[in-house]
This record gives C-alpha cells, sequence and structure tokens, in this order.
C-alpha cells in the first residue's frame, strides 16, 4: 500500500509544514556542523600536544569552548602547553584547568645522619630508611656510650635502602667510636669527619688510620684539628752573660704575641734561630706586654736572668751590675708591669762579699748515657731522702737502667733532696746529658731529639723549685734522634721507590698482568720502604700504547696498576692510600707513531697526589709542577717494568 499525501489539505496547513521542515533541517544541520568542528578542533589539539611532548595534557571539548586538564611537571610546562593550544584553536576558547605537580610530594627523601658525641653522651639526628636500620643504629652507639646517654632523634622513612647507604653507616659509626669528641656525617658514599685530637701527633695518627679503614667507593672528608698544648706553668726564661742573650724557655700564646717577644729578645742582644713555644693556658691576655717590658729592662742591666712562671717575675741582676741601674730598672718595672703579676728582684752581690771559707759544696751528679742507662753520685741528705730518689729514678728511667752511688752526709741545705729530684726529672727530657745540682745553682746539659725540650727543662724546675732558681742550661737539639724528623717526606718516599726501580726491573707476562717471579725481590724492597710512606696519598696509574682496542688497552692499564697495589698488599703493606687508575692509551708521553714512542708509552707511573691539584690530568699535573718526583715505569714487547723520568 502506498503512502500518499492527502489532497484534501488546506494551502496554509502546507505552507506551516515547508516551513517546520526547513526549520528542523537547519538546526541539525548547526548541529552537525558544530560537533564536526569540535571534533576536528580536539584532534588537531591532541596531535599538536603530544607531538610537542605534552601528552600528560587531556583535551574536552564543549562546543567552541576547549579546556586543558592533567598534571603539569612545571609550572613552565603549563604555560607552554596552554600557548601552544592558542596556536591551534582560537586562545579565547582554551580555558587552563592544568594542575602542577609538587616537587616537594614527589621529591625522594635523602638519607642522612649527623652523629655528635661529646662529654655529654651521643645525640642522632637525620633521616634513616624504616626498618631495623634504625634501632641497629641506635643499639651501637649505646655500646659506644656506655653509661652516658645517646639522644635519638632520627626519624624513618618507607623508602628503598640507597646502594652505599649501609657501608657508610658501618664506617661512620667505627669512626665516631674511635674520636670521644667529633661529629660524623653520613650519607650514602659519603662520611665527613670532623673531630678534635688531643696533639699533632695524634692528628697525624687518627688521620692515617681513617684513611686506611676507609672502605672503597666511600668518598671520606676529614676535618680533624689539633688544638694548642696546655702549658703549665706558663714559663719564660731570658738571660744575658759571657754566652750571649738567649731563652732557656719561651711561652706565647698567639703568634703575634710570639713575634712581639722575639722582636724584644733580638733588641736585647739575642742572635741567631730563636723559638718560642705557642700554647693555651697563658694567665693574663697581659702576657706579651709584660714579656717584653721585662726582657727590655734585662737588656738595659746588660748581664743577668728573667723568669717568669704564670705571673711570678724573678729579676736577678748579675754582680757587676750598678746598685743605680738596678733601682731604675726594678722601678720602671713594678711602676708598669700589669697589675697581675709580682716582682721579685735580686741583685747578686760582688764575689769578695760572699766568699766563705768552706772545706766542701756539696754536689749531686746524674748523668744519663745514650743508651740509657743512669749513674747517681753525691751527697744526700739521710737514707729516707736517698730511698726517694733512688725510687724516683727507677720508676723515671727504668729499675735495670739506674746505678746509685750517693752517700749520706749530714748539714745539707734546706730542700736539697727537692731540688735533686728536680733534676732528675728535667733530666728525663734528654735523649743524653748531664745533671749538676750545688747549693747555689743547678745546671742540666745535654742532648734532646725534641725542639722543645729546654723550654720543658725550664719550666720543670721552676715548677719544683720555684722561679728564683738560678739554672745553666745547655740542651741541644740532634735532629738524628727526633722520630717525627727522621720521618719521610712524601717526595722523599717517592724518589726512594723510584731508584729501587731503576736498579732493578718488574716484568708483566705477556699480554697480561701478572707480575713474574723476577719481579719479587724489587717489590719485597719497595714494599719495605712503602711502610713509613703508607700515610701518604700515592696514584699507581698505568698507561698503554695505541695499538689495539681502546676498551682493551683501558681495562689492561687498570689491571697492571691494580696488580701493583695487590702486591704490596700480599707484603702486608697498608695500602688504603694507594689508588690505581687505568688510563689506557689516553695520556701519551711520546709519539705512537714510532717504536720508541709506543716503547714510552707503555708504562706504569707512581706520582703523588696533591689536593689542591687533584681534578688535573696527569699531564696538567706534570706541568704544573715540574720538580713533583714520580715514578715511571715503561712496560716494552718484552713486558718489563723499568724507571724513567718525567718529562
Amino acid at each position: 500500500m502506498r503512502w500518499r499525501l492527502p489532497t484534501n489539505l488546506s494551502p496554509a496547513v502546507v505552507t506551516a509544514g515547508a516551513f517546520v521542515l526547513a526549520a528542523f533541517l537547519s538546526v541539525a544541520t548547526a548541529i552537525w556542523a558544530a560537533a564536526a568542528i569540535e571534533t576536528r578542533s580536539a584532534r588537531n589539539l591532541v596531535a599538536a600536544l603530544s607531538g610537542a611532548g605534552y601528552a600528560w595534557a587531556k583535551v574536552a571539548t564543549d562546543g567552541l569552548q576547549v579546556t586543558l586538564t592533567g598534571t603539569a611537571p612545571s609550572e613552565a610546562a603549563r604555560f607552554r602547553a596552554i600557548a601552544l593550544a592558542g596556536t591551534v584553536v582560537d586562545p579565547g576558547r582554551v580555558i587552563d584547568a592544568i594542575e602542577v605537580e609538587d616537587p616537594a610530594a614527589i621529591k625522594i627523601p635523602d638519607f642522612t645522619i649527623e652523629m655528635l658525641r661529646n662529654d655529654d653522651g651521643i645525640s642522632l639526628i637525620g633521616l634513616v630508611p624504616a626498618g631495623p636500620i634504625h634501632a641497629e643504629i641506635v643499639h651501637q652507639l649505646s655500646d659506644i656510650a656506655g653509661s652516658d646517654a645517646v639522644t635519638d632523634m632520627l626519624e624513618a622513612a618507607d623508602q628503598p635502602v640507597p646502594e652505599g647507604w649501609q657501608t657508610a653507616v658501618t664506617f661512620g659509626v667505627r669512626a665516631l667510636a674511635r674520636l670521644p669528641r667529633s661529629k660524623v656525617s653520613i650519607s650514602p658514599y659519603r662520611v665527613l669527619v670532623t673531630a678534635i685530637a688531643d696533639s699533632p701527633e695524634e692528628k697525624a695518627e687518627i688521620v692515617a688510620e681513617l684513611k686506611r679503614k676507609a672502605p672503597k667507593g666511600i668518598d671520606l672528608v676529614l676535618d680533624i684539628s689539633a688544638p694548642r698544648p696546655v702549658i703549665t706553668p706558663y714559663t719564660l726564661r731570658f738571660l744575658i752573660d759571657e754566652a750571649g742573650a738567649r731563652f732557656d724557655a719561651c711561652t706565647a700564646d698567639s703568634d703575634k704575641s710570639r713575634e712581639r717577644i722575639l722582636a724584644a729578645a733580638r733588641a736585647a742582644g739575642a742572635q741567631g734561630r730563636l723559638a718560642c713555644t705557642v700554647g693555651l693556658g697563658v694567665p693574663t691576655p697581659a702576657w706579651a706586654d709584660a714579656v717584653t717590658m721585662g726582657i727590655a729592662a734585662l737588656g738595659r742591666l746588660g748581664a743577668g736572668s728573667l723568669t717568669f712562671t704564670d705571673a711570678d717575675v724573678a729579676l736577678v741582676a748579675a754582680a757587676g751590675v750598678s746598685q743605680e741601674d738596678f733601682d731604675s730598672a726594678v722601678g720602671e718595672l713594678e711602676s708598669n708591669l700589669p697589675e697581675v703579676f709580682s716582682l721579685h728582684a735580686v741583685l747578686t752581690p760582688p764575689a769578695d762579699e760572699v766568699a766563705e771559707a768552706a772545706p766542701a759544696v756539696p754536689v749531686v751528679t746524674a748523668m744519663r748515657s745514650p743508651e740509657g742507662g743512669v749513674t747517681i753520685r753525691g751527697r744526700i741528705g739521710d737514707e729516707l731522702s736517698r730511698e726517694a730518689v733512688e725510687s724516683f729514678a727507677r720508676s723515671r728511667f727504668g729499675v735495670a737502667a739506674v746505678h746509685s752511688a750517693m752517700r749520706i752526709a749530714p748539714d745539707l741545705p734546706e730542700g736539697w733532696s727537692l731540688r735533686v729530684l728536680g733534676a732528675l726529672e728535667a733530666l728525663g727530657e734528654l735523649d743524653s746529658g748531664t745533671a749538676t745540682v750545688r747549693p747555689d745553682r743547678i745546671a742540666i746539659s745535654g742532648v734532646a731529639g725534641s725542639q722543645t725540650a729546654s723550654d720543658e727543662v725550664a719550666r720543670i724546675l721552676a715548677e719544683k723549685l720555684g722561679n728564683t732558681a738560678k739554672l745553666d742550661l745547655d740542651v741541644r737539639y740532634d735532629e738524628a734522634l727526633d722520630p717525627e724528623a727522621g720521618r719521610p717526606t712524601a717526595e722523599q718516599c717517592v724518589a726512594d721507590i723510584n731508584a729501587i726501580l731503576a736498579e732493578s726491573k718488574i716484568n708483566f707476562e705477556p699480554g697480561s698482568a701478572q707480575i713474574t717471579a723476577d719481579g719479587a725481590a724489587t717489590l719485597d724492597r719497595i714494599a719495605e720502604r712503602m711502610r713509613d710512606c703508607a700515610d701518604y696519598p700515592i696514584e699507581v696509574g698505568g698507561h698503554t700504547d695505541s695499538q689495539g682496542r681502546e676498551e682493551m688497552n683501558l681495562a689492561l692499564s687498570q689491571q697492571r696498576a691494580q696488580a701493583i697495589i695487590v702486591a704490596l698488599m700480599d707484603r702486608r703493606v697498608l695500602t688504603g692510600n694507594l689508588t690505581a687508575v687505568g688510563y689506557g692509551e689516553t695520556v701519551p708521553i711520546a709519539d705512537n707513531a714510532t717504536e720508541a714512542g709506543r716503547e714510552a708509552n707503555r708504562r706504569i707511573e707512581f706520582r703523588l697526589i696533591r689536593p689542591e691539584r687533584d681534578a688535573a690530568a696527569p699531564a696538567e699535573a706534570a706541568a704544573q709542577d715540574e720538580e713533583a718526583p714520580a715514578i715511571v715505569v715503561q712496560t716494552p714487547d718484552e713486558n718489563t717494568i723499568r724507571p724513567r723520568k718525567r718529562p
């Protein structure tokens, strides 16, 4: 059956229907056109954002409006995405709904520990991985602290344990156990140790020990300080006699004070090299003012002695000084010395006024031989005093080292045994020498391996006998007896090893890092020298010529440098400060186009590692310091090592 338009409709109805149909078609066409524009805009914008690396941006359309959403990695990325969208569609149609990541919310936590140890205990602060590590650290530090408190302010984060963290923590805890006054900062692969040592000698020992025990791969940074020695009593003794003007002992509280004191001594006639120990314990900041004033006064008198023991000052003028000059010098000192100082001045009378007809003058002489034996002869007041002197000598020098030949005699001066004990204690500062005790003076002479031995002798006698005691000191420093002076320098170590290598060769197996048997004797000699040089940082660098693949040359150079270190380690050498570095063919010292040049380039170099130029390449370091001794051993075709000079 076919449908037909009714024929009985009026013209008005037909016209109205036509208008309705036309309106419907217009709306449908508009909707279709808007949807097409919306789809095309979204498709073009998505393609543009993805192509520019902004795939995180999401596009939503609503009619002609375009909304950008998503999370931008940064504010700059958000701005660039919006600007790009404005080039694809009308900027007025773009709605910004993009969020920006919070950097703090995604940052991986930095695991660090700050450990502070002092007399009050141990304090911890920092961030550690969650788990048993926290409790283990606190337990270990509690064992170290003993009865002292451990203050735990550590926080934990549930993040993966970084590589190298446990190694750094273990070493840091061991370092803290070694140092009672220290701060240890730990992070993965890095340990910073800040500590105070009791002396420069202890500082050197601590630095060497920590460097030796530092694990491979840990960046160890050391800041060890050694405070100045505490001197008590604070002593200075300056005298002028027939031998000239000189110090028996000199102490200053600062470098500036030392320079002032030495300048005053030179103005009073002292010549040659003058030494003055800088240390803590000064009784007053006005020490240098008082000392320079006293030295100047003695210089004007021309002969005598000046002794400072803390704030007590003793000025003894020689017999030839006139009363007028003495009164003038003493009056000036009494009027101008800082208030804290107390002056005791004596003018020695002429010899004819004090001559006595005593039949015998008591004397005690103690002699110490270079081998350490001590012989004591002379007079002592009673049996108890003799036992006291002998007991002190045996405790100071050793029971078997002391031989006593003292005889008991009556009517000795008051305090005689105390003078003898003081002289024996002073003699203990010498490696060999003689101490002579008389009623009017004590004489100490001999040789010592310490540059401050004369200072110590004068300080001991002033403390035991008073600063007015008359002393004759003649203490000579012998560098050969000084254990520190006999220690080789880093340059001497390298030069000595270079000389050993110049005398004999070390051979490698062809094409490998295996050292042949004939190199054992040379390595033994190098190991013996290295026992005194283990504290110095030295690089063992391996080098090859340009033949062969670069990767193989680099690996072989590293292996041969490491083989030298392993061979020294097998000989019980501390190798913690030796570093093996393979350079391959990257640092030639000759032309690789010739056989002679290739032979020169096949080498192992020992060089000092100097902190100020660690970052410099070996060739640059050599150019900066042509005088720096180095060991250069070549490996020619027959795989031998021999020394050569740095070009």
